[in-house]
């Protein structure tokens, strides 16, 4: 199992607001896509704000198996929080390289492997 290893200050995410603008989506649109397992998003603890990873974009476009990584989270019974810890936390001990890293370069099945054993 992954550990709780990764950074708490969401530095790599973006506001909902603020994406909606850049990829000039209705806002309600973003909160769809979110409730959809289209877009991974997490929250700050106390916040009501959705804050989205920009890892999971290939520049305006959201990348290919963002639904499949959710799915595989949701059949794991993992929450946002989980599942973006999960995707944050570094490879074995000492990694430098992110899970989500693996996952830009290609290697979506070993993603949504790491994510189902949460």
């Amino acid at each position: 199992k992954l550990t709780d290893m990764s950074t708490t200050s969401y530095d790599d995410c973006l506001p909902g607001t603020w994406l909606a603008e850049r990829l000039a989506y209705d806002p309600f649109l973003i909160e769809a896509m979110r409730r959809d397992g289209e877009l991974i998003a997490i929250r700050r603890p106390g916040s009501t704000e959705w804050l989205y990873p920009a890892w999971q974009f290939d520049g305006n476009t959201p990348r290919n198996g963002i639904a499949r990584i959710v799915r595989a989270a949701r059949q794991a019974g993992l929450d946002e929080t989980r599942l973006y810890t999960v995707l944050t936390a570094p490879l074995g001990l000492g990694g430098k390289k992110r899970v989500y890293e693996i996952w830009l370069e290609g290697r979506e099945n070993d993603v949504v492997e790491l994510v189902r054993a949460g």
